[in-house]
């Protein structure tokens, strides 16, 4: 083998090494995306400490097999919002969403959710798919059966 057939190999591991590192970072790193969470009876309860940053947090629960996508997040007005990782039009994709400063992205069509606006009044389309919770002190609870009730888009 000549020297240059050699560097042409290496340089081609090297491009493949590099692809496949990227590939499983994004892997490792979507997967990381949820926290899990189990039932406390009928509910779901997560502790509003650390939940206040205004940033989007992703949960999965798991029920009989099938894990059910959530989120969390504080809007800019202050309330807490709750709702599937998903949408009544694209959650066969399985892609959900994410968030962009003060909006949800949905991360297969790109629609643009307002923080502020999801809610049992904003259903429909691409709008992030709305989770009953209720705010007792600084615990926020989810009914378990709300949640087994969005197991269809999972």
């Amino acid at each position: 083998m000549n020297m240059k057939h050699t560097k042409r190999i290496v340089w081609a591991c090297l491009a493949i090494g590099v692809l496949l590192a990227g590939a499983a970072g994004v892997f490792a790193f979507s997967l990381g995306k949820y926290e899990k969470v189990n039932a406390t009876g009928p509910v779901v309860a997560l502790r509003v400490t650390g939940l206040s940053d205004g940033k989007a947090h992703f949960y999965k629960f798991t029920d009989s097999g099938k894990e059910i996508a959530f989120f969390v997040v504080k809007g800019p007005d202050g309330a807490f919002r709750t709702a599937f990782d998903a949408c009544d039009v694209c959650y066969r994709e399985k892609k959900g969403y994410e968030q962009r400063a003060e909006v949800m992205v949905c991360k297969n069509c790109n629609q643009k959710f307002a923080i502020n606006r999801i809610g049992p009044h904003e259903a429909g389309g691409c709008n992030p798919s709305y989770l009953p919770h209720q705010l007792r002190g600084a615990t926020i609870t989810i009914n378990v059966a709300d949640l087994k009730a969005g197991a269809r888009f999972f």
